[in-house]
């Protein structure tokens, strides 16, 4: 097996195009294609990228405004698709009309840079751009490129995606059923509904980190984190990082600082809403306000690299919310897998998490040291949360725990395997 893993990476045609409708910015789906780059790229491979929005080297970037889910004409389409939820002929027409466009655009990236296996990182699952999915499929059926499709989320797992005017575009790209295409889901119970959906097989790749690299510390930069906030050194810092949406179960984490010590502790959500509305922050800032809760949303203060924004600010990273937090709450009611679960346990916090369906299938038996709920919270509960902050040695046996079996079920390494098997489905042995 070892020759022909080694030949698998040695090939000349090991060159990727990554496709999405964003590269950029903080989205699980952005960071997730990070990650895979960064195991590609070790292993000497060529990666090019094309979306609406790119953050990514112009000089292997193919910028297309409307391949992005939020360009005017695309909104529009979907707006008549799955809110309205008709459809004319001058909409099919439409669809057809930017569909080509859009397909022209996936040749000439190919043209381009002339990869030879194409990546469809979720544009193929969840509809929010349909032009670009039928696009897409059309290539691959076309061109019959060896494609891996990355599907984080599907649109029978979103009630706004429910909608008989879209159905017959639903069922033939989202996800498209191909001989060169390679189905990656990010959890088991995502694999059997595409399996009964499609009759496609799949692989499970999880949300990985490079656990073999060693966290980040408190240093210099981030030490003044609480500070740049407006956070007392004493506070107790409960984050929550993620966006600010229905799912994420917010209510709770706002119910736990309150049982925890209202008077000195804190809630900080890393994220804005994103793209389903702002309605939901405005009822979180209503309850927060309604029960006496430090809420403090710092998106703002949030960037993909350290450095200044327009008027100057400090921009931290993800990593240093991190790194400054005391306890990560994660009280989702759904998760595709759950970026925030991994990223707490290789940045040694300890967590309070809900018990999602994908957390009890794919996480939980893998014997993670957490403190679980169930949709929840009980005086026991909080008794226990309370017990574990004032214990330091007990915090540390569960995030080296945690750690090694991140290390273990999560990691590059793990990640590099898979990409092998997948490779080997390409070219044979």
């Amino acid at each position: 097996m070892m020759p022909a893993v080694m030949n698998i990476w040695q090939r000349e045609e090991l060159s990727f195009g990554f496709v999405s409708t964003r590269f950029a910015g903080l989205d699980g789906v952005s960071l997730e294609t990070q990650k895979w780059v960064d195991v590609l790229t070790s292993r000497g491979c060529r990666v090019y990228y094309m979306a609406g929005e790119l953050d990514t080297d112009p000089a292997v970037s193919h910028e297309v405004p409307r391949a992005h889910f939020e360009h005017p004409d695309i909104l529009e389409i979907q707006n008549e698709l799955f809110v309205r939820k008709r459809r004319t002929p001058t909409l099919s027409r439409r669809i057809q009309e930017i569909k080509e466009e859009l397909k022209e655009q996936i040749y000439a990236f190919q043209r381009r840079f002339g990869f030879k296996i194409l990546v469809v990182q979720n544009a193929l699952a969840i509809p929010v751009n349909i032009p670009f999915g039928l696009a897409l499929s059309e290539f691959i059926f076309e061109t019959g490129t060896p494609t891996i499709a990355h599907h984080h989320d599907f649109y029978w797992e979103r009630d706004r995606f429910n909608s008989a005017a879209a159905g017959d575009y639903l069922r033939s790209a989202f996800p498209p059923f191909h001989p060169s295409i390679q189905h990656v889901v990010i959890n088991s119970i995502a694999g059997n509904e595409l399996g009964s959906h499609t009759g496609a097989s799949w692989t499970l790749i999880p949300n990985v980190l490079d656990f073999k690299s060693m966290p980040p510390e408190i240093d210099d930069y981030n030490r003044d984190f609480r500070e740049a906030i407006g956070l007392e050194p004493d506070t107790l810092l409960v984050l929550q990082p993620t966006r600010v949406v229905s799912r994420k179960g917010i209510e709770t984490s706002v119910e736990l600082v309150k049982r925890l010590n209202p008077d000195k502790a804190s809630l900080v959500i890393t994220h804005k809403s994103g793209d389903e509305g702002h309605e939901y922050l405005m009822r979180i800032q209503e309850f927060v306000d309604f029960i006496g809760v430090d809420l403090r949303v710092v998106s703002d203060h949030i960037g993909i690299t350290r450095g200044r924004d327009e008027q100057g600010r400090k921009v931290y990273t993800l990593a240093d919310a991190y790194l400054n937090a005391d306890l990560v709450a994660y009280p989702s009611l759904y998760e595709g897998y759950g970026n925030a679960f991994v990223e707490t346990i290789y940045y040694r916090k300890p967590i309070v998490i809900n018990r999602y369906p994908i957390f009890v299938a794919d996480i939980e038996p893998k014997g993670f040291d957490v403190i679980s709920i169930n949709g929840y919270l009980t005086n026991q509960t909080v008794k226990r949360i309370k017990e574990l902050i004032a214990d330091p040695d007990r915090l540390e046996e569960m995030v080296e725990t945690n750690y090694m079996l991140g290390w273990r079920y999560l990691s590059y390494e793990m990640l590099e395997e898979k990409f092998e098997q997948l490779l080997l489905n390409i070219f044979g042995a």
